[in-house]
Formats: structure tokens, C-alpha cells, sequence
């Protein structure tokens, strides 16, 4: 049984032992996605105190976390979208720990995100994933998400990430 909820203080080392995980097993398959530098704690607490990080409990453990974010970053700003630059979720840190992964769990966090974003109304939901990270970018676009254009992350690698979108509205 998983249960899906608001992330807390007392997760942070949890998530933050998920995404290390995580990034070692990229780095092991030679993806650079993840670094020392990202994903950061900071970044976790920022969208906590924003209410925007949720973690996915299977028998009381935390095994995956995901950032659902209405934020408009500005290095999504030369993008060219399918919908207008409002009225839509940003997905962010998506992790799963390499033990669980490939069982369901991510679509669960997405389905998760985008029933919320479906009830709420909203025109679309966007993200990003490493372009050299080609098992993401399949399971994004099995789920109908149109990859757009591309964004650079200097800090995280000399290779792009590509950006996604899925418009809920017709």
C-alpha cells in the first residue's frame, strides 16, 4: 500500500538519501544528470516552504518524492509553449530510489500530479528531463508529453535538458 502526501521537515534526509541514490545510479549509466550541486537541500526546503514537495510512503518508508510547483523559472522563458504562460504546474525532482524503480511509482507520482492539476483546472503541466536520459524522456512521452525545445543547466552539465509539455485543455 503507498500513500502519496505533503513532504515535512523530518522527510528532507530521507529525500535527500533518495536523490543521492538516484544520481549514483545515473552516474553508473553515464547519464550526468545529478550532481553534488543539484539536487540540493535548499532546493527541497524551498519547495516545502512553498507546499509544493510531496513524497510517495510504501509501508511507512519514504521511497520516492516529487516537486509539483505553479513557479515560472526564468530559463523557461525563451520556450515556446503549446499553451499561454499561465494556469499550469511545473514538474520538478521527480525521484524514485533505484531499490523501487521500476514497479510503478513514478506514474503513480504523475498520475498524482496530474489528477491534482486536472481538478484544480489548470491548462497544462511542464517539465524538463536530461536530454542524454533517454528512459525519462520515453516515459514522459508515453504519457503524451510533447518534448518542445531545450534548456542548459551549466551547473549540472554541458548537455541540454529538453523541456516537455502536456496540455490538459482542449
Amino acid at each position: 500500500m503507498t500513500n502519496i502526501r505533503k513532504a515535512s521537515e523530518k522527510d528532507l534526509d530521507p529525500i535527500l538519501n533518495i536523490t543521492r541514490a538516484c544520481a549514483q545510479k545515473m552516474r553508473l549509466q553515464g547519464i550526468y544528470q545529478w550532481n553534488g550541486y543539484y539536487p540540493s537541500r535548499e532546493a527541497f526546503e524551498t519547495d516545502m516552504s512553498r507546499e509544493e514537495l510531496y513524497v510517495l510512503e510504501r509501508r511507512k518508508k519514504i521511497i520516492g518524492c516529487i516537486t509539483i510547483s505553479t513557479l515560472f523559472d526564468e530559463f523557461y522563458g525563451d520556450v515556446e509553449w503549446l499553451t499561454p504562460n499561465e494556469n499550469h504546474f511545473f514538474i520538478h525532482r521527480l525521484a524514485v530510489h533505484p531499490d523501487h524503480q521500476g514497479k510503478g511509482y513514478a506514474r503513480q507520482l504523475m498520475d498524482f500530479a496530474e489528477a491534482m492539476a486536472r481538478e484544480q483546472k489548470l491548462t497544462s503541466i511542464r517539465l524538463d528531463t536530461f536530454s542524454r536520459n533517454e528512459r525519462n524522456q520515453r516515459f514522459y512521452e508515453a504519457r503524451g508529453y510533447h518534448r518542445l525545445g531545450e534548456i542548459f543547466f551549466p551547473k549540472q552539465s554541458k548537455f541540454p535538458f529538453y523541456c516537455y509539455e502536456l496540455p490538459l485543455q482542449s
